[in-house]
């Protein structure tokens, strides 16, 4: 099969549309403004939140954090040997929260990655006042979205005293605010996959995640470790756009790769011809 139609196929097989991000961070952070909308005129902790990308830097992966049973654990031995989808919630939020957890356990309940293989899951609480009871009551409720086998073990709702928030959240660049007004969190929604070990590779922005974009920066986060052949394809095919936080199709790439497929087609036509005719002439 030539490289064109594996392109194709595997774009058609696994291209999901992208749903619109209720808020996106850019590369400078903060949520995505709506037309005519000041700066000046957003409520002061809307102009403090956002996520800034800090790609290629590290987690700080002897932060300790609180386990779902209440033992104290630095982040890091959730790392090692598969990329990480990392989440920043706190478990008593009304609403931004759990759209965010839940549009996470949809996507993730749809790959064939297999968790605890290819991947894990973690969510850390920004809320100190969090417990290991609010944070496996959460994790219960994420249990009924999310029920491929290897789940439960590869999904971890970790809780951390304020200093552990603080450093964790600094280096993943992801900005919040207390509103004293509403006496909530005001933060942005989104996810981020980093590397084996430890190193922030991509950003997605939204409650809902697409899983074509996140199944390949699983695979790109691996190193190509995890996924197929068509996956490899896909990412040369695909690139990733930091402002929208999800893959776009690279075009030149692609015309590279139907250009090639069709030389190498038509020289093998030509081989086919010459030898048919060597054969007739004998």
């Amino acid at each position: 099969m030539s490289a064109r139609i594996l392109c194709l196929v595997a774009i058609v097989t696994l291209a999901a549309p992208s749903v619109s991000a209720q808020m996106t961070g850019a590369s400078s952070g903060g949520y995505k403004r709506e037309a005519g909308v000041s700066a000046s005129t957003m409520p002061a902790p809307l102009r403090e939140i956002g996520f800034d990308q800090n790609i290629g830097d590290r987690l700080p992966l002897d932060t300790t954090v609180v386990d779902e049973d209440g033992r104290s654990t630095p982040i890091g031995r959730y790392f090692g040997s598969r990329p990480v989808v990392l989440v920043f919630a706190y478990y008593s939020c009304p609403m931004l929260c759990s759209q965010v957890v839940n549009g996470l356990a949809s996507a993730v309940d749809v790959l064939s990655l297999q968790p605890g293989r290819d991947f894990d899951v973690i969510v850390v609480s920004f809320d100190p006042r969090d417990t290991p009871a609010t944070a496996a009551a959460k994790k219960a409720l994420y249990l009924e979205r999310y029920t491929s086998a290897g789940a439960a073990a590869a999904s971890h709702f970790v809780t951390a005293p304020q200093p552990s928030i603080d450093a964790l959240t600094k280096a993943a660049g992801f900005r919040y605010a207390w509103d004293k007004e509403t006496q909530q969190f005001a933060h942005p929604t989104g996810v981020i996959v980093l590397t084996p070990d430890g190193r922030m590779a991509r950003y997605m922005f939204g409650i809902e995640y697409g899983p074509r974009d996140l199944r390949l920066a699983l695979v790109e986060a691996s190193g190509g470790k995890v996924g197929s052949v068509v996956d490899a394809l896909l990412l040369y095919c695909y690139h990733y756009d930091p402002m929208r936080g999800r893959y776009g199709l690279a075009i030149m790439r692609t015309l590279r790769i139907a250009g090639a497929s069709s030389a190498i087609g038509l020289a093998a036509f030509v081989v086919v011809m010459l030898r048919r005719e060597k054969r007739a002439r004998v």
